[in-house]
């Protein structure tokens, strides 16, 4: 009977296993979890409460990605029926109706979803369950509609700060081992549970309805805090105020990683983003956090208290955290800003509508349509119903749905019972249903703001010749309008000769805004020697993007001045992509004049910066220059093949890419075909592929 048994189990469609929360429902996880970085390894013993409802199921199913399971045990039992495939535990035996008890141990070594990265010589590990299913690291649910109140508990050195979702009850240490106990109270779906091991410092403030607030970083970024994490308190005060619902969660903590996938992700009470967030003071005016940090914490509302039940409703997701998000700007930036950034969205929208005409409500549709034209929708839906009728809405729906899942109709349901006299089923088919982009009405909003008013008439101009607009363009630009109105006019005057424009130029300049500045740097890029000393002022500017964008123009334009500029620019780093350093050696290297008994201390820095050793922003940027210097270097091949074996897709496409092309250079095909032999197996089949590709 076994292997009929065993056929019949692994027939049972994917569609049932994905109703199961309406038979079977999981209360409680508690998993004690420890970490071998070494091996890239976690194991746990974990224990699950469920409830059998009215129908006894012949399977209960819990996801497990290549998971190895031992001591499976149901209600104490050690004589269990269960089988492990490679993407699920499932038990057929020693269940009953109503409440039971599931124990197990596991081991898992995840090729996705749990990361182990090098911090110099220390570790960071951390999740990304979304998109990735958090059943590579922890057995659990995929379909998002089983909610479980998670416990975890989490076992490393002592050196080390461990992270997880909810309150923090013990933490304890056994020689150089420590365990800390996270605790949840109420329920939420498996792809939000996550786990962060580094070393962090960590900041504490509560907010003005006294949640705990916890802040981290690595202790080098200690001077980063404040810029990092501008306006955190503020954020959260407004959500409460606003939504009107407060926070659920009972703590809220924000930690960064290195090479994190994507800019930040909304764990439940525990957001992870990325390094690349953590600013000084002048990297703080060119990229900030404050649109990610809101976006995440939005989401403990939208996403997390309430989660969608299925991709086709992605957006009540997506589009409030990034529409919350853009209010929270508002309030902290005005009413330009923001219709400023609703209009840049809605550029993007309109743009992408040629192409991409996948509607928001489909589970197939574009991140930007989740995202922007969702946040788009709400605007709309939120202008036309009044703040207040939309404020109300979202309170009850919240409240109404809190901790369960909820699809497009329900959070209508609620529109139309503030506003019965507004076209909800007519909103739907235009902003949902539609792939279009409704152009007209979006202007129509924007155009309510006088800003955008402005904006849109000097965005008209550029149909004239310049020397019509000469007057105006000046006018303006010694105004106290709104530094995007200036840009523009940088922009739509670009290619006009500087003699034409040398006055609206300077007086850009004399703006002291470091965005209308930086404008002028990007679109003056044949610097006359009358305003070459005006424009070396750029170099001084705090802003890492400006600087970079001045130093390699006046670098090209002004060849005898190079030593110079190199000497001015040489102790600067920039971001934590060192957009600065890498730039400067790999100028120092190409100027032959420039310390010549230093170049292959230049370069070695580069190759350095390109290792393994780093983030991939930083390996990328150093690779790109390298590239461009254009030594034949088995090195810097290495590094590229290298690439494309790391977790982060974006860097293992600049690897592919990179390769491709040299293997179409000539002589440079049988160049890597001879390094080959040299080559782990790993990267040897990576390299491989690529050469077969026809």
């Amino acid at each position: 009977m076994k292997y009929p048994l065993l056929a019949l189990l692994l027939s049972i469609s994917a569609v049932s296993f994905a109703q199961q929360y309406k038979t079977v429902d999981f209360k409680t996880l508690d998993a004690t979890l420890a970490f071998n970085a070494a091996q890239k390894e976690v194991s746990g013993t974990v224990t699950y409460t469920f409830e059998v409802l009215d129908k006894k199921p012949d399977t209960i199913y819990i996801d497990a990605q290549n998971i190895q399971f031992d001591n499976v045990q149901v209600n104490g039992k050690k004589k269990t029926g269960w089988i492990a495939s490679a993407k699920a535990l499932k038990l057929f035996k020693g269940f009953k109706k109503g409440k039971n008890k599931l124990t197990f141990t596991y081991t898992a070594r995840p090729k996705q979803t749990l990361y182990f990265v090098k911090d110099g010589i220390d570790n960071q590990i951390w999740t990304q369950g979304q998109g990735k299913y958090t059943s590579h690291w922890l057995p659990s649910f995929d379909d998002v509609n089983e909610k479980v109140i998670f416990n975890l508990t989490v076992k490393y050195d002592k050196e080390y700060t461990a992270l997880a979702n909810g309150k923090l009850i013990e933490a304890s240490e056994t020689g150089d081992l420590k365990t800390w106990q996270y605790k949840m109270e109420k329920p939420m779906s498996s792809y939000l549970a996550m786990v962060a091991i580094g070393k962090y410092r960590k900041w504490r403030m509560d907010s003005s309805t006294d949640t705990p607030l916890e802040f981290y970083l690595r202790p080098q970024d200690s001077l980063k805090f404040g810029p990092t994490y501008k306006y955190s308190y503020d954020i959260l005060d407004f959500f409460e105020k606003e939504i009107g619902v407060p926070y659920a969660w009972g703590i809220y903590r924000q930690v960064p990683v290195l090479d994190f996938l994507y800019a930040g992700m909304e764990n439940t009470t525990s957001t992870i983003f990325s390094q690349d967030f953590v600013v000084d003071e002048i990297g703080y005016n060119d990229r900030t956090y404050i649109n990610v940090n809101a976006h995440e914490l939005a989401h403990q509302w939208f996403g997390d208290l309430i989660t969608a039940e299925s991709g086709t409703h992605h957006w009540l997701q997506e589009g409030f955290a990034t529409y919350y998000a853009l209010l929270a700007e508002q309030q902290i930036f005005g009413e330009d800003h923001f219709n400023y950034e609703m209009y840049e969205i809605a550029e993007r929208l309109q743009q992408a509508s040629k192409t991409d005409t996948i509607p928001v409500m489909n589970e197939k549709a574009s991140t930007l349509s989740f995202y922007q034209k969702g946040a788009w929708a709400l605007h709309v839906l939120r202008e036309a119903i009044g703040h207040d009728n939309f404020k109300n809405a979202v309170k009850t729906y919240l409240n109404k749905y809190a901790f369960k899942n909820v699809n497009t109709d329900q959070f209508l349901a609620e529109i139309k019972a503030v506003a019965p006299g507004y076209d909800v089923d007519g909103f739907k088919k235009r902003w949902l249903e539609s792939g279009k982009f409704e152009v007209e009405e979006a202007l129509a909003l924007l155009s309510k703001n006088e800003f955008m008013q402005d904006y849109f008439a000097v965005g008209e101009m550029q149909d004239k010749p310049s020397a019509e607009n000469k007057a105006e363009y000046i006018r303006i630009m010694g105004s106290k309008d709104f530094f995007p109105i200036k840009e523009e006019i940088l922009y739509q005057t670009a290619k006009v000769p500087f003699a034409d424009k040398a006055e609206m130029v300077r007086l850009a300049m004399n703006t002291n805004n470091l965005k209308v500045r930086q404008a002028v740097a990007r679109t003056v890029t044949n610097v006359p020697l009358e305003f070459e000393e005006e424009y070396r002022t750029l170099l001084h500017d705090e802003s890492y993007i400006t600087r970079e964008i001045a130093l390699n123009i006046l670098y090209k334009r002004y060849p005898e001045k190079r030593t110079e500029l190199l000497d001015i620019s040489k102790n600067w780093v920039g971001f934590n992509d060192k957009n600065l350093r890498i730039l400067w050696l790999t100028l120092a290297y190409a100027d032959k004049n420039y310390h010549p008994e230093k170049k292959d201390d230049f370069y070695g820095e580069l190759i350095h910066y390109a290792s393994p050793e780093f983030e991939s922003g930083v390996r990328q940027n150093a690779l790109s220059n390298l590239l461009y210097i254009g030594k034949a270097d088995p090195i810097v091949w290495h590094d590229l093949i290298d690439a494309t074996l790391h977790h982060k897709w974006q860097f293992v496409k600049y690897g592919k890419d990179n390769l491709r092309k040299l293997i179409k250079k000539k002589g440079y095909r049988e160049l890597l075909q001879d390094m080959l032999p040299e080559l782990n197996d790993s990267e040897r089949a990576k390299l491989q592929q690529l050469l077969d590709e026809k």
